[in-house]
Order: C-alpha cells, then sequence, then structure tokens
C-alpha cells in the first residue's frame, strides 16, 4: 500500500436463497480470489450468507442459527487473508432481529454494524423482520462461539474502522437504505475520519433505476471526498416478484471508477488513493470533523501494483471526443465572457493580441473575436499585431496574416529588428551573443510595443501565455509575461491544442486550414534565428514535452502528490512513451523551475479561471517567491 493506494473490492456471489452453507462457500471461494489480486478491504451484499429475500424465514429460529454457523466457516476460511472482509447476515440481540454487516479481519469478527434506515414499502417489507439501529442506547453485545471459544462482539453504529498499519485506511459501514436516506450514516462517518464508505446493499432493479444509484454513490462520493464502495445482491436471490442485478460501484470524490456489468455479479476493483482523499479534506474548511468511536486493526503492508488504477495521459483533457468537445465549448465560453465583462467594465473596444502565429495567440484571437461577438462590437476593433524579428519564420507570419483576415481584424505589421538592433547598441550587446539577453530584448520589445498601441487606440493588451508556460516560468519577464488581461492563463498547453482543434473543426475554408497547419506548427517562441528558413528552437527540446509537464502540474497542484508519486504514476502511464530516466529528468526540470521561477507568477495579471488547477497568486497558488526547493528536489534526484 506504498503512496497510500490501497485495493478495494465489491463481490456479488451467485446465492441459494436460505441455503447458507452454499452462500459460505460462495463468499469463500470470491474473498479468497480477491485476496489473491491484492484487495485489503473485500466487501459482499447485505444479507449474503442468507440471501436478501428469506421473507418470514428470517424469524425462523433455524435460519439465524445457519447464519451464525456460516459466518463461523467464513471467519474460519478466510483468517489467513491479508484483507478485511464485510458480510451480510441477520442477527438477533436482546430479542430483537438486525440487519447486520459483520467486520472480519484476521481470524477476527470485530464488530456487527446494524443498518439504521429499514425500508417498509418495498415486497419485503423489512420492517416486518427488522428493526433500526438506531434502536440500541449504546454498544450492545453479543456473544458467539469463535473458534470453540465464547468472544463477546459489539453491535453499534457510527464507528469508523481504522488500520494501525496504514492510518489512511479507514472506513465505515452503512447498509443499503441508508444511503437514500435524507441524512445518511455516512456523511457522519466521513467527517469522523472515514476515507472509505462500504455498502452492502440488495437493490432491486427497476428501469432507470441503475441511473439514479450510479449517480448517488458518485455524488456521494464526491460530498463527502471518499471513496464508496457498493456491493450489491444479484443472481440467486428470489425472483418471486423482484430481480436483482450485482449492480456494484466503487466511486472516488465524484468519479465513478469502476461498475460491473448488469445482473452478470463477480467481482470488481480499484485502487484508491487516500493520500489525493486526505489532502482534498485539508483542503476544504467546510469539511468539519466530529469524534466517533474507533476500532483498530492490523494487516501486514503489501506492495499495491495498481493494476486496477489508471492515471489519464492528459488528465486536462477528457478522453472521450463529446466530452472533449463539450468541454472546449464550455471552456472558449468561459474565457470570452471573461474577456467580455472586462473590457465593457474597462469600456475598450479595441483587444491588441501578439499575433505570432503560434498556439496560444491563435487561441488568443479566437477567444477575443468570441468575446467581441457578445458583446456585438465589430472585429475591425481587434488590433492583431504581427511583429516580425530575427526568428520569424515565413510559415509562422503567414499564417498570423491568414488568421488575422480570416477573423476580421484590423492586421498591423511592426517590424521590430531596427528597434532590438538600436536596442543592443544602447546597452552594449554583441548581436552574435545569442544568450538570454538577446532573447529577453525582443520579448520586452514586442510588450512595449503593443502596450503602447493599446494606449493609443484606447484599447487592451490581451495575454496569451498559458498555463503550462506559467508553472515553467517559460515567459520573459515582464515581456510576454505582461498583459491587462490573460485569458489563457489557466489553459494548460496539452488543452491549448485541443481547443485550437475544437475550432479547426467547426471552421470552414481558409480559416479551417490555417488553424490545421497552426496546429502542426513546432512550439516555439521564436527568439533566434532560423536555420534554413525553419524553425531553430523548438521548445520541447529545451524544457520537456508538455504532455509531461501538464501530467506533473495536475498530479503536484491538484491531489499534491510528492515527486515519488508522481515519478510512480508517471512510469505507469507513459510506459513505452519515454523511459524512466527520461520522466525523471523532466519531473526534476518541472520541480526546479517550479519554484524559481514563483516571482513570475506573484505579480501576474487578472485572467479567467477555467478549472480546478490555476495559478493566480491572489486565489489559487500561494507561495512565497524564494521558497526552497530542497526537499522536493532531493526526493526527486534520488528516484
Amino acid at each position: 500500500m506504498q503512496d497510500g493506494f490501497v485495493k478495494i473490492a465489491a463481490a456479488t456471489p451467485a446465492l441459494r436463497v436460505a441455503d447458507c452453507v452454499h452462500n459460505a462457500s460462495q463468499i469463500i471461494e470470491q474473498a479468497k480470489q480477491a485476496a489473491k489480486k491484492g484487495a485489503k478491504l473485500i466487501v459482499f451484499p447485505e444479507l449474503c450468507l442468507t440471501g436478501y429475500t428469506c421473507g418470514d424465514l428470517f424469524l425462523q429460529q433455524t435460519l439465524l442459527d445457519g447464519a451464525l454457523a456460516a459466518l463461523e466457516t467464513v471467519r474460519r476460511e478466510t483468517a489467513a487473508l491479508q484483507a478485511v472482509v464485510i458480510v451480510g447476515l441477520p442477527l438477533r440481540v436482546h430479542g430483537k432481529l438486525f440487519n447486520v454487516a459483520a467486520v472480519l479481519c484476521g481470524g477476527a469478527v470485530m464488530a456487527f454494524v446494524p443498518k439504521r434506515c429499514i425500508p417498509g414499502y418495498s415486497e419485503f417489507y423489512e420492517q416486518r423482520h427488522f428493526v433500526s439501529g438506531d434502536t440500541l442506547d449504546c454498544m450492545e453485545g453479543v456473544t458467539l462461539m469463535l473458534g470453540g471459544e465464547p468472544v463477546c462482539v459489539p453491535v453499534m453504529t457510527g464507528q469508523v474502522f481504522t488500520c494501525e498499519d496504514m492510518p489512511l485506511f479507514t472506513f465505515g459501514v452503512e447498509i443499503c437504505e441508508d444511503l437514500w436516506a435524507p441524512e445518511p450514516p455516512s456523511a457522519k462517518l466521513a467527517l469522523s475520519g472515514a476515507h472509505i464508505i462500504v455498502n452492502l446493499s440488495a437493490s432491486d432493479e427497476l428501469v432507470g433505476k441503475a441511473d439514479y444509484r450510479r449517480d448517488l454513490v458518485r455524488q456521494q462520493s464526491g460530498r463527502l471526498l471518499c471513496a464508496y464502495l457498493y456491493a450489491d445482491a444479484g443472481f440467486g436471490e428470489s425472483t418471486q416478484d423482484l430481480v436483482f442485478a450485482g449492480h456494484n460501484l466503487i466511486a472516488e470524490n465524484g468519479a465513478m471508477l469502476v461498475e460491473s456489468t448488469l445482473f452478470e455479479g463477480g467481482v470488481i476493483y480499484a485502487d484508491i488513493d487516500l493520500q489525493r482523499l486526505a489532502y482534498d479534506r485539508q483542503r476544504m474548511n467546510t469539511f468539519g470533523a466530529v469524534s466517533a468511536s474507533e476500532f483498530g486493526f492490523s494487516l501486514p503492508m503489501s506492495e499495491n501494483d495498481l493494476a486496477d488504477r489508471t492515471f489519464p495521459r492528459t488528465p486536462f483533457v477528457p478522453g472521450d471526443k463529446t466530452q472533449r468537445d463539450a468541454r472546449c465549448e464550455e471552456i472558449l465560453t468561459i474565457q470570452a465572457v471573461g474577456l467580455a465583462t472586462r473590457l465593457r467594465a474597462a469600456h475598450a473596444t479595441t483587444a491588441v493580441v501578439g499575433l505570432s502565429g503560434g498556439l496560444d495567440s491563435t487561441l488568443a484571437l479566437i477567444v477575443t473575436a468570441h468575446a467581441f461577438d457578445r458583446l456585438g462590437l465589430d472585429r475591425k476593433g481587434i488590433l492583431a499585431v504581427t511583429m516580425p524579428c530575427f526568428g520569424t519564420t515565413a510559415r509562422t507570419r503567414g499564417n498570423a496574416e491568414k488568421l488575422a483576415e480570416a477573423y476580421g481584424a484590423t492586421l498591423k505589421t511592426v517590424d521590430i529588428k531596427a528597434a532590438v538592433d538600436q536596442h543592443f547598441a544602447d546597452i552594449g550587446h554583441d548581436w552574435n551573443d545569442h544568450s538570454v539577453t538577446f532573447e529577453n530584448a525582443q520579448a520586452r520589445m514586442r510588450t512595449l510595443v503593443l502596450m503602447d498601441l493599446a494606449n493609443k487606440c484606447g484599447g487592451m493588451v490581451i495575454g496569451t501565455g498559458d498555463l503550462s508556460e506559467l508553472a515553467l516560468g517559460w515567459a520573459t519577464y515582464n515581456g510576454d509575461h505582461m498583459s491587462m488581461y490573460g485569458v489563457n492563463a489557466s489553459i494548460p498547453k496539452t488543452l491549448v491544442r485541443y481547443l485550437v482543434a475544437y475550432e479547426a473543426d467547426r471552421a470552414l475554408g481558409e480559416l479551417s486550414d490555417v488553424l490545421y497547419d497552426v496546429l502542426d506548427t513546432p512550439v516555439s517562441p521564436e527568439l533566434l534565428p532560423p536555420k534554413d528558413g525553419e524553425i531553430s528552437q523548438k521548445t520541447e527540446d529545451l524544457v520537456g514535452p508538455y504532455e509531461l509537464h501538464d501530467f506533473f502540474l495536475y498530479y503536484i497542484l491538484r491531489f499534491g502528490y510528492p515527486p515519488r508519486k508522481i515519478y510512480r504514476a508517471a512510469r505507469k502511464t507513459f510506459a513505452g512513451v519515454y523511459d524512466d530516466a527520461t520522466i525523471k529528468k523532466w519531473l526534476v526540470t518541472f520541480i526546479r523551475r517550479f519554484f524559481t521561477q514563483q516571482f513570475k507568477r506573484s505579480c501576474l495579471p487578472d485572467g479567467p479561471k477555467v478549472g480546478t488547477v490555476a495559478l493566480s497568486p491572489r486565489g489559487d497558488w500561494r507561495m512565497p517567491s524564494d521558497a526552497a526547493s530542497a526537499l522536493w528536489l532531493q526526493e526527486a534526484e534520488n528516484l
């Protein structure tokens, strides 16, 4: 369970109603199967030792005794498993019958957790047989013969189970209807520290119910910042009046990780990131804390191979095209509305965009055009400025000119070579010295031109820099780093490409052609002279692949992953694409630049936030500009 990952499983055995011996054998088989795969928490459905649909047989002593005998069999046969196993059964306590979950670990029955919300409307009328766990005034206990010895097992609601060997491995239990109630017990369990909520369920299947159930589980995991494991009854339950589909679900913090196919049963698995859940809880001040009873248990730690955990290669970009297109439309709208609102507040009818023919400035022009359309302004008020200099190629300059024409903007060309030459003469810089001074002088000259043109026409300079560049500090301080409104400030480079592609897919004729050519152009600041007319300075050759950096950025900012954990996730995700040494090299580069370049982010212009990861110093990321990176670099360099 290294790096806070723990594998959990939801199982639906093929039962026979009231055949406790058979049911126990099916449960044991699936428990051993799941434990062999590395599951540390294995949950079975509600009343699985007897079957949920026993009806008035629940009132028979023979069935109750059979359930306890089956529990003893499961306890004994799973004692050697390095896992917690949770099964459901009917249990009589002080003359009353409770629908309980038995929590087993290491050959012990740690506790019984009774169902609290007992439905009275279903065909099986649970209230006919069972009483609510809320009727227990305090912790009760039942004495069972376990391994030939009498053992008192506590019966109570609201307890949190904590692994002594991995303190973040905490879970609480609720049963079926508990989740569907107005005040689910899982809310208090989560506030009491449970990172995983398990639900033993027997939810009958109706048309449309699977969608509701899925949303309920997913949203509850999001509200509670937890993992939610839902084990549902399936094949073998009586179909006298109802059918059960074995709809098992595992969600984590609002995302459905895995679900079973209806009516198939079996076992599903997921690798839960407990550190990620704990990180989100500590960030959310509205997530309070309440006290609860705790039960400790011990499990030997073992390495988790993360076979049931995936990390998206482009975490900022949905994999499904339909979802991706919807996301692109939403993002472009947020950007355009943000800019339109700022233009109106500033009473500006002109926007100045430095148009290089590259991806970022193209996206800025797209957003500006959409903002003008929203305000009903003539696009001629968009001043698209090309500023060729020593590194400009015919391809990028030509694309910039075509883009300005296609979007109906006013094109202005300002050749800055003479101005930069004069500046080199003024500061005594040799033109043949292609150091950072050579590059930054051009970037700052371009910003000077844009700012003065904005002053001249009463407009605003629209920033083009993106989130990935801000994270790496790949911007000239007070050069392209500065603007009057940065529309791309929270758009990572990998997403910029998809936004431009989305626009290209919707465009017609020459506009579509030029947008696709921009997408095919290597990413470059074009500050060094071209070679044989082609771009000689490629950004990713210098700072590394943006898909890696965006991956690092997402997991370090969104979930607080340490370098070791990011490296492990990246190795799994980019296997066959980058070797381990390459991933480590660029991770070290990312960490070093992320810390040293904070001073540029500390004075960023305003810009619209579009996602959960952003670097605005006003609300999203507050870090001292002189913070030391030693701890992070040491961990990364020692990988």
